[in-house]
């Protein structure tokens, strides 16, 4: 019987855990990083343990670290969560060694499918379909797709459509699986493209019961990782699904698989071809949990414990679809800071890493939380959860929800029609458009969320007056102009109101406006530290910049820079100065949130300074090169 848990992860999957435990009376173990010593995780379990440190390897990577937090905890069983040394044998190992319980397969099971050279082969000698392998040094078509043997997430992958581009793109691959996994083996195989990407949840104990738990698609992505899961899949014929569960099962009895775990396949119409199996529980997980009706973190632990399973999985009801929110802007280039406001309404599913006032550090990855919309059909789901994007308070930080509405609200997604090329050009969103903000000339509806904010400023301003509070804000005898709030997104005149528009209330807080018998509600924020304005209404969400009135100089950049677009590490120099660049050609790598990210130059010319070398620390906006453009 476990007593106390300690979950060797953080973030989302920590929180998630712990919610089980306690509805289960199991004391909780939280390990912390230096750079997640306020986060959520870490308050919210019985006990923490601190792993000095902020990089990966030093903290949550570090196995006789971890153990040595469950020996001074008392924790007598451990969960890795998904990600980190979710998917090490060597840890797996370690944790039975000491004398814990481990929550999670077998470590030869993880083995077996730790490698995905390896586990291709395994699949194919049971039976399960598999694509060919591809010779990496010298393959024999193209396109075709190269990832890391070991872990998962988009990490360690690179779509190659030309022979010139593979050398350079395998390096980079190798490099950023050893970042990841610890092990840069790589394999190639040939591209389907336009493919769906599905997959199969499967649940084992140790008395030989095996279920599948239905089929999820997650073929909506960006950067090779999943952006929004659904369950069951639209797009798939009953034969496909039933040919998917039985390969699964097939897939756990060949390699002895105890607990949770999943199978995943790309589909093109009636073709099948396994991708990889993941030995542990999956980020999106919940979908499963709510069609089929169960706690797959439950039924972990009992499994752990030694319970049988029942002879047969529960049936599936419904649908539920997940979004994962991110934060990263339109380039989905990761942000970090400060999350002033984090509120997500309406009738979902939050799991969530972060609350307000959580700060996200460039160390680990952007995911701040998974909203799950259920409904009794895939159409009452993806309305739930637009009406819950759309209602979603997100200050501080730019995030991926914009593109999320898009997503679910497409016509395309709506019928079904999904692949992994969904995001990509050419697909249905591509490119995704960019955040909505209030047009820099008004007109309409469009400049009524910067006429609240100017309101509400002034409102403001009249709460904190300690003379003539009174009067109204701006009064003059003898007015020579109108009002106005400048912001460097419009310029709003805000008395007299625009023709049509009236005040129905304003405070600091909260603007409420009728025009032409139309009333709506804006909610207005400002937070200390933070000069802009949010205004969100059934209109959007809007961010406005304040212009000061006297602004203060401001220290010019070098026409010809690069700046950097997130705080991270220079994984790699690729010019010198005086070196001759063209558009587009790749200047700089630097690594942030446990992915490469490659800094291009905007323009064809001459290197004329390098600011940076290899191993620096950087900030976001730090000039990294300059570029002096060729001129004609």
């Amino acid at each position: 019987m476990i007593t106390r848990l300690l979950v060797a992860n953080r973030g989302e999957i920590a929180r998630r855990v712990f919610r089980t435990c306690r509805s289960l009376g199991v004391s909780t173990v939280a390990v912390f990083s230096d750079a997640d010593s306020g986060a959520p995780h870490a308050r919210e379990a019985d006990l923490a343990v601190r792993l000095p440190g902020t990089h990966p390897a030093e903290t949550y990577l570090a196995v006789d670290r971890i153990i040595e937090a469950c020996r001074v905890s008392g924790a007598d069983a451990v969960h890795p969560g998904y990600g980190f040394l979710s998917e090490n044998a060597a840890f797996a190992r370690a944790v039975l060694d000491a004398g814990l319980t481990w929550v999670g397969p077998p470590p030869e099971a993880i083995e077996a499918m730790g490698s995905k050279i390896a586990a291709k082969r395994l699949m194919a000698e049971v039976g399960v379909p598999v694509l060919p392998s591809l010779d990496l040094a010298a393959p024999d078509e193209f396109p075709l797709l190269v990832k890391a043997s070991a872990g998962g997430g988009g990490r360690g992958m690179r779509i190659v459509r030309h022979a010139g581009e593979l050398a350079a793109e395998v390096e980079s691959a190798r490099r950023e699986a050893e970042a990841a996994f610890g092990d840069g083996a790589l394999l190639a195989e040939p591209l389907l493209e336009a493919a769906r990407h599905v997959e199969v949840q499967v649940l084992a104990d140790g008395h030989g019961t095996v279920w599948a738990l239905g089929e999820r698609e997650c073929s909506v992505q960006r950067r090779h990782q999943k952006v929004v899961e659904e369950c069951p899949s639209p797009g798939i014929s009953e034969r496909t699904r039933e040919l998917l569960c039985a390969a699964a099962v097939r897939a756990a009895r060949r390699i002895g698989y105890v607990g949770a775990g999943t199978v995943e396949f790309l589909v093109k119409g009636e073709r099948v071809a396994f991708l990889e199996m993941n030995t542990r529980l999956q980020v999106e997980h919940p979908v499963t949990e709510l069609v089929f009706g169960v706690d797959l973190v439950r039924l972990q632990l009992e499994v752990a414990e030694g319970a049988a399973l029942p002879s047969g999985p529960p049936a599936p009801r419904g649908h539920a679809i997940e979004a994962r929110l991110y934060a990263e802007d339109a380039a989905y280039v990761p942000q970090t800071g400060v999350l002033r406001r984090f509120e997500v309404p309406g009738d979902v599913r939050v799991d969530s890493g972060v609350e307000s006032g959580s700060r996200v550090s460039p160390h680990y990855d952007a995911m701040l939380a998974k909203i799950v919309a259920y409904g009794a059909t895939r159409a009452e789901a993806a309305r739930k959860l637009a009406a819950s994007l759309r209602g979603a308070r997100l200050h501080g930080l730019t995030t991926n929800r914009d593109l999320l509405l898009e997503i679910v609200t497409d016509p395309a997604f709506l019928a079904g029609e999904t692949n992994t090329a969904f995001l990509s050009p050419g697909g249905p969103l591509s490119p995704p458009s960019p955040p909505s903000s209030p047009s820099s000339r008004p007109s309409g509806d469009s400049g009524l969320p910067a006429l609240a904010a100017a309101l509400a400023m002034a409102a403001g301003r009249r709460r904190e007056a300690t003379v003539l509070a009174g009067l109204p804000g701006g009064w003059r005898n003898v007015r020579s102009q109108p009002a106005r709030a400048r912001f460097e997104e419009a310029d709003v005149v805000y008395d007299p109101l625009p023709a049509g528009v009236t005040v129905v209330s304003a405070r600091p807080e909260e603007v409420v406006l009728e025009r032409d018998g139309l009333r709506r509600t804006f909610q207005v924020a400002r937070y200390d530290g933070d000069e802009r304005v949010y205004v969100d209404s059934s209109m959007g969400a809007a961010v406005l910049t304040p212009v000061p009135r006297l602004p203060e100089p401001v220290e010019h950049v070098a026409p010809g820079s690069l700046l950097a677009p997130m705080p991270g590490s220079v994984l790699r120099v690729e010019v010198a100065e005086g070196d001759t660049v063209a558009r587009g050609q790749p200047v700089l790598v630097l690594e942030a949130m446990k992915m490469e990210h490659r800094i291009a130059a905007p323009a064809g010319g001459v290197v004329s300074d390098v600011r940076v070398e290899k191993g620096q620390q950087v900030e976001a906006g730090a000039v990294l090169a300059i570029i002096q453009e060729e001129t004609t």
